[in-house]
């Protein structure tokens, strides 16, 4: 303490402070300025996999042509040339991106040509021209797998790519067939206007550079990201450099911002130690007389709560006595009087203690019931209270309830508590519990009369068998009833037919156009009337038939899909729900694919939405469940993002096509600035990753402004629609009524 003493009042103590901050800013602002650096390498290095990421699909797409026309050849679908030639036509039509397309003889010969007025020398060109192409064509014809030749110089033209791929492999191979893509069309395909405003592409082969795809002026040299291509037989990767302009713009301010804001702190740090040694003397006696006050007060106020807990508490299980149980009761029914709250009380009995303290000995009961009690502590917190009550009972009251659900969730965490078996003196038993349940106002006005009725419950609880639990009051009898009703209604719900799915379109912000709807099921209920999905998922969840239903769901979408072929709305994509149960299902991918087989859907016109929480609850599970979705070819999204608390390393990881933005941040997002500042950065986040992103419940127009002024890709909410059916969807696009300015008043 002296030595404290002499530093803070030494006349040098504020310019050490103020050193001391100058110091901390400089590091601050070194430490930003790297991590500023850092994050524009990942950015970078996010742009370059998402290029190579679309090099390799279009290679894909590209090859799996190639091969169902390799296969038609096989299978001798081409009776003639002109025939072929059709086919190669329409081919050339249809993806735009193909040079030529050549038919080349088993001794590599080009024999077949499309078009051929443009390239007629290329006739009897032999494309192994030399060994190592003839090896490697070889190799192709042998296995049957396709082979590109990296890039080269075409008979038509400059420089280019060529994909082979074999008619037959082995001793039935019938020769190859050909794509030939020039370098600059395959530029044009895959680089964006963005992409080639703001990098320069080179293509690396086997590590030397051979082609630039765009050439960029005011190339920093600074950053330069190069990513792997997997192709087969290439050995290519792709270096990405970004502008000067770009790397500009991805710099932050903040270290400047806060390197200024450190050095202002300093000095008022530095000001406020001066003031501080100058009353440092006058406070520094009335320091130590507080002090010593506090340390008489802490040690009765030690001495009050020992003595109020050996009066509340029960000496035996640690629990709170039924004296203080039956006072702190009191006092919640109190407040829950003037609130309006409801409160539950839960009487425990531990079914056949009584033979088994008989039989062990007491001994033998006071220990179960102190391995009983520590189970039960575990439900304790602010609005739950745990009381042992003498004997074999327990009581439990949940000071603060909503409805039926609350308590039937809390009486379901207890049966979980007596679950396992119990040890006691190296003996283990399976123990159960009976419960009778008591609910304020309902069951009983006061304190007495809860636990009387609550005891009726339970004997009754024991009537029915045991292990089971009763409620008291009629009214909460009778909606439970209703829900054992509705529940039992739902079973038989699949088999009647009685769902429909209702359609909310998404605009399309960079078109304006309706591309895209979100399926949302209703249950057409045979007495009740249209229910909306909050009022039986819940139960289909606990009862398992959320499985069948998620079933039910994509077959009717892929239904919906077929109907539209051919008519005005062929071009909507339907995306689906799908729950944490369907997804832990091992034959969630096999029921998709035999769903698009059996209608005839391409996968893509399918997408599949699952909330961030459920995204994240089993990576390792969700991964490969994800994967064979994506690989399948259906569009996967994540809804409800940004509330839960995950992280953000999953979208990396995992196959994501789609994020739909919460529409809770959407709701204030023109009023509040941390929405508004959280809203832009998920949307650059996902554009700097390459996934698309929805906003979720957009009412106004002002909302949508924000939204297209920050580049949000598509929007759904009452402003666009809201959700309706089939035949109405239908009718809005063909009348063109969408969107017309004017929130819907009211949604099912």
């Amino acid at each position: 303490m002296p030595f404290v003493t002499r530093v803070l009042k030494s006349p040098f103590f504020a310019a050490v402070v103020f050193l001391a901050f100058f110091a901390l800013a400089w590091a601050l602002r070194a430490g930003l300025v790297q991590k500023d650096t850092d994050q524009i390498q990942a950015n970078l290095a996010n742009e370059a996999q998402a290029l190579t990421n679309n090099l390799e699909r279009e290679f894909s797409v590209q090859a799996g042509a190639l091969g169902r026309m390799a296969q038609r050849m096989k299978n001798n679908a081409y009776p003639s040339k002109s025939v072929w030639q059709a086919d190669a036509h329409t081919y050339l039509n249809d993806f735009g991106i193909y040079q030529a397309i050549e038919w080349i003889d088993k001794d590599f010969i080009i024999r077949w040509l499309e078009p051929f007025d443009e390239n007629p020398s290329v006739i009897g060109y032999n494309v192994a021209f030399n060994e190592q192409r003839r090896r490697a064509l070889e190799r192709s014809a042998e296995t049957g797998q396709p082979d590109i030749s990296g890039i080269i110089d075409l008979r038509q033209g400059p420089k280019g790519i060529v994909t082979y791929h074999p008619v037959g492999e082995g001793s039935g191979n019938n020769g190859f067939i050909a794509g030939v893509f020039k370098m600059q069309v395959l530029a044009k395909q895959l680089l964006t206007t963005r992409i080639i405003d703001q990098f320069q592409v080179e293509i690396l082969q086997r590590g030397e550079p051979s082609y630039v795809l765009n050439k960029s002026n005011d190339i920093s040299a600074v950053f330069r990201e190069s990513v792997p291509v997997n192709l087969p037989s290439l050995d290519w990767y792709l270096a990405l450099s970004p502008t000067k302009d770009w790397v500009e713009n991805q710099r932050s301010q903040w270290p400047s911002i806060t390197f200024v804001s450190v050095i202002l702190m300093g000095a008022l740090a530095s000001l406020t130690t001066l003031l501080g040694q100058m009353i440092f003397k006058r406070t520094h006696s009335l320091l130590r007389t507080r002090l010593e006050l506090e340390r008489q007060v802490d040690k009765r106020v030690a001495i009050q709560v020992d003595l109020e807990r050996l009066e509340s508490t029960d000496t035996l299980t640690g629990l709170a006595n039924r004296r203080f149980f039956m006072q702190d009761l009191s006092h919640t029914l109190n407040i829950a009087d003037r609130q309006l709250r409801q409160v539950a009380l839960v009487m425990i009995d531990l079914d056949r203690f009584q033979v088994l303290n008989d039989t062990l000995g007491h001994q033998f009961g006071d220990e179960l019931l102190i391995k009983v009690s520590e189970r039960l502590n575990c439900l304790s917190n602010e609005t739950i209270l745990v009381a042992y009550s003498g004997g074999d009972e327990f009581m439990i009251c949940q000071q603060q309830m909503d409805d039926i659900d609350d308590v039937i969730h809390l009486l379901g965490e207890i049966k979980q508590c007596f679950a396992e078996p119990f040890e006691a003196m190296e003996q283990v038993h399976q123990i159960t519990a009976t419960m009778g349940v008591a609910v304020y106002p309902q069951s009983g006005h006061d304190a007495d009369t809860l636990i009387r009725n609550a005891d009726i419950a339970l004997y009754r609880a024991k009537d029915q068998g045991r292990n089971t639990y009763q409620f008291y009051t009629e009214g909460m009898q009778e909606k439970e009833m209703m829900r054992l009703e509705l529940d039992k209604d739902l079973s038989e719900a699949l088999a009647n037919d009685e769902f429909v799915l209702y359609y909310q379109p998404q605009l399309n912000l960079d078109t304006g156009e309706i591309n895209n709807v979100e399926a949302l099921i209703r249950w057409q209920h045979p007495t009740r009337g249209l229910l909306s999905p909050v009022e039986f998922i819940p139960l289909a969840e606990e009862s398992g038939r959320i499985t069948e239903i998620g079933r039910w769901v994509v077959l009717a979408a892929c239904r919906q899909l077929a109907r539209w072929k051919g008519t005005p709305f062929e071009h909507l994509r339907i995306a689906v729900n799908l729950s944490g149960r369907e997804l832990e299902d091992a034959t969630l991918v096999d029921h998709v694919r035999d769903a698009l087989a059996a209608e005839n859907i391409a996968p893509h016109m399918l997408e599949l939405e699952l909330t961030e929480e459920i995204f994240i609850q089993n990576i390792a599970q969700n991964r490969s469940q994800l994967s064979q979705l994506h690989q399948l070819g259906t569009r996967l999204a994540i809804d409800d993002f940004g509330v839960g608390y995950s992280s953000l390393g999953y979208l990396r990881d995992f196959p994501v096509d789609l994020l739909k933005i919460d529409r809770s941040f959407i709701t204030n997002v023109t009023e509040r600035h941390d929405d508004a500042v959280i809203t832009r950065a998920v949307i650059n986040l996902a554009h700097n990753l390459g996934i698309q992103v929805v906003a979720e419940g957009v009412e106004t127009k002002e909302q949508l402004h924000f939204l297209q002024a920050h580049r949000c890709n598509l929007v759904q909410g009452y402003l666009i629609s809201r959700p309706v059916p089939g035949a109405e969807l239908e009718k809005a696009i063909r009348e063109d009524s969408l969107f017309t300015g004017q929130p819907a008043t009211s949604e099912l």
